[in-house]
């Protein structure tokens, strides 16, 4: 038994080591394959630690926190994400991508993943094919960046909502809040992670749907709280913890900023469907 929790202890060490490299790397503006000539590796091997499924030596690891002008200690140890505070989870600035993610994005919003091209990629950007795949081996890449990017700023937004909250009741409040504001600020991302899924290829998907279970978990963790102290009288606490999360991420199928409703405006009404959802007591 104990072998069995090093060894589950010793794979989360490695994906989470994974994740912190690819932040890294993503921050640094570099791609897979521009990064491996530096630090001695394949494309295959780089991307299987970066997805906690290979190890990678001290020396490389090293190689690595210098390529990408970061703190090795900061990359062997694990901290705590940075967590947005005084409501900043609340704030939405204009997203700044590089052209061809951009180019990406608008892509795959507008004719869908199977229906865009590289081409069509690069004619959004304003770059030549050949300038897109110098940086970007797939289109698939491309999905990926922009899912991790989005996966992982929701999820510290959840984090830091949901402490502002005091209570499940509260709590939840903040949650619902925050996914609602989400997917009407960055509809678009919303719209992807929405309608993409499909699309991905492991091992990506795997890692995209654990983290999209984890902000599912926060809305059920404190529903089901909330129904154990008796502030929620809903007999489906796990039933209901789905409807209001799929309320918050339909919203870029409907919601545009055109429509007379602002993001806030459509989080306060949404707060009251999750409240009346869970059978808050008036």
């Amino acid at each position: 038994m104990a072998g069995q929790q090093n060894a589950h202890d010793e794979a989360d060490a490695r994906e989470a080591l994974g994740r912190r490299l690819r932040a890294a790397r993503q921050r640094k503006g570099l791609t897979i394959r521009e990064a491996v000539p530096e630090i001695g590796v394949s494309i295959g091997t780089w991307s299987a630690i970066e997805n906690g499924h290979a190890r990678i030596s001290d020396d490389r690891l090293a190689t690595a926190a210098a390529l990408f002008e970061t703190d090795l200690a900061s990359l062997r140890t694990a901290t705590p994400a940075p967590v947005a505070t005084d409501g900043q989870w609340r704030d939405f600035p204009p997203l700044s991508l590089a052209p061809p993610v951009a180019g990406a994005l608008n892509a795959f919003v507008e004719v869908g993943y199977h229906g865009s091209s590289i081409r069509d990629i690069a004619d959004r950007a304003g770059l030549s094919v050949a300038g897109v795949y110098h940086h970007w081996p797939t289109k698939q890449h491309l999905l990926v960046a922009l899912l991790d990017m989005t996966m992982d700023d929701l999820q510290e937004r959840c984090r830091a909502a949901r402490a502002e909250g005091d209570g499940p009741v509260e709590r939840l409040e903040r949650l619902v809040e925050c996914l609602a504001l989400y997917h009407a600020h960055r509809r678009e991302l919303g719209f992807i992670g929405a309608s993409e899924m499909r699309s991905l290829e492991e091992p990506h998907r795997a890692r995209i749907v654990a983290a999209r279970r984890n902000v599912q978990h926060m809305v059920e963790d404190e529903i089901s709280e909330g129904c154990r102290r008796g502030a929620m009288q809903t007999p489906l606490p796990r039933e209901a913890a789905r409807a209001v999360v799929t309320l918050c991420t339909s919203l870029p199928q409907w919601w545009s900023p055109t429509g007379g409703l602002t993001p806030e405006a459509v989080a306060r009404q949404y707060i009251d469907f999750a409240r009346d959802l869970v059978r808050v007591p008036r």
